[in-house]
């Protein structure tokens, strides 16, 4: 088998990771998905659980392999540790920024790890996706403000050309034209002094 090393797994943001999970969940007819945002004063060793039931063993067994092939598939992200898969009764994935937790619903209800969390925020999956997609639309926008800026701040350069042009007096153009064409004079005098003494 193998290993993705953690930087790798590192680049892809865990709150995309954890929507993936989520939306297996709810495919594999998960019951009762929730995701409860640790608070970081609370919980210094993960960032989300992702808590989910299931009706039987079989079902249980079947949201978590199919949690680890998608994110092992799609995002090269593989589990840290897996336990009581063979149970069947409580599944948990650890992927180090968030765990997940495939209870049956008898063990769920004796548990209560909602219970346990108190500090955390939980949100549905829904809620969890409107969430994400808001603070990416603000992240864009706070992208094209800061982009609209640099380009107010650095003119082009034609317009550079322009107020430089126009900043320059009158009487110093004319000079500098009078000096050209003195120049280009002397070129073309020269260049026919040559062919004459050929």
């Amino acid at each position: 088998m193998t290993t993705t090393p953690a930087h790798e797994q590192t680049r892809i943001p865990t709150r995309v990771l954890v929507q993936t999970a989520a939306r297996v969940c709810e495919e594999k007819k998960g019951q009762n998905t929730r995701i409860l945002e640790l608070d970081p004063v609370d919980s210094g060793l993960s960032d989300f659980f992702l808590v989910t039931s299931a009706s039987n063993d079989r079902q249980a067994v079947a949201i978590a392999d199919e949690i680890e092939l998608r994110l092992k598939r799609e995002f090269g992200a593989y589990a840290n540790s897996v336990e009581g898969r063979r149970q069947g009764e409580w599944i948990l994935l650890d992927y180090v920024d968030f765990v997940v937790h495939v209870f049956l619903e008898e063990r769920r209800a004796f548990y209560d790890i909602e219970r346990l969390r108190k500090s955390a925020r939980p949100l549905t999956p829904g809620e969890f996706d409107a969430e994400l997609k808001s603070a990416l639309a603000a992240k864009t926008r706070a992208a094209r403000q800061k982009q609209d800026m640099a380009a107010k701040a650095t003119p082009s350069k034609a317009a550079a050309a322009r107020k430089a042009a126009a900043k320059t007096k009158p009487s110093v153009r004319k000079a500098t034209k009078t000096t050209a064409r003195r120049a280009s004079a002397r070129k073309t005098r020269a260049k026919k002094s040559a062919r004459r003494l050929r």
